[in-house]
């Protein structure tokens, strides 16, 4: 799915279609003739060499449909890679009470305050607010392009190691649960389905990436799909 005009754009609609279930909107394909990252390609040596020279590419997903009337406003989030013998993508599971993306599986993250020196400054501290990270046990290897939501935040993603026996305490109000999914298993783009709806005269495409975890399914979808997705093209790039 390349870049699309506004008409063709990736939707967060949970909060604009009343019991709007992600799962009940049919695959239209999946991307399994494209290659996979080379597990030679994700380990923390190539990883940081990436990020050290970053090649000449462009993020395939930049900006969802607009859903809140909101002002922009600008965010970052933090991308996990957890220091395991294979490295793994620490995501959260957001509680039903918030009042954006409830209940998805995100990265950790959140607005940029007035005293946040930049989106890194942002990301560690919000994943030191949310799951208790410890900045300490984190090595930031560089950002990816903004990514702006449907909800209307500009989004950093800050990709960055992190030290497998870091202790975590999510904050309950936000964070209903933490868990981890294989890198190569995100990229690898056999995994990333594609969904179409059409909705108020409009087409919107997303990706969805469910992973099945000790048999319980993770459902990411929306921003944090596209975000993954443009990790993808920045490391096949």
């Amino acid at each position: 799915m390349t870049p699309s005009p506004a008409s063709r754009q990736p939707a967060s609609l949970t909060a604009s279609i009343p019991n709007f279930d992600p799962r009940q909107v049919p695959v239209i394909g999946t991307d399994s003739h494209l290659p996979a990252v080379p597990a030679a390609g994700q380990t923390p040596q190539a990883l940081r060499a990436r990020f050290a020279h970053p090649p000449r590419w462009q993020p395939e997903v930049r900006k969802e449909a607009r859903f809140a009337p909101r002002t922009p406003a600008h965010a970052a989030v933090l991308v996990p890679l957890v220091l395991r013998e294979e490295l793994t993508v620490l995501l959260t599971q957001r509680t039903e009470q918030l009042s954006t993306h409830s209940g998805q599986v995100a990265f950790p993250g959140g607005r940029q305050d007035p005293e946040d020196a930049d989106a890194t400054a942002t990301a560690l501290r919000e994943a030191q607010e949310e799951v208790g990270l410890d900045p300490g046990q984190v090595e930031v290897l560089g950002s990816l392009p903004v990514y702006e939501t449907g909800t209307a935040f500009m989004v950093t993603p800050v990709v960055a190691l992190v030290q497998p026996d870091a202790a975590l305490y999510p904050n309950p109000y936000e964070v209903a649960d933490v868990f981890e999914v294989p890198l190569r298993f995100l990229l690898d783009p056999a995994h990333h389905q594609r969904h179409r709806l059409h909705w108020q005269g409009l087409e919107r495409e997303w990706f969805s990436m469910p992973y099945l975890d000790a048999g319980r399914e993770r459902y990411i979808w929306g921003a944090t799909a596209g975000m993954l997705r443009n990790f993808y093209r920045f490391m096949v790039a």
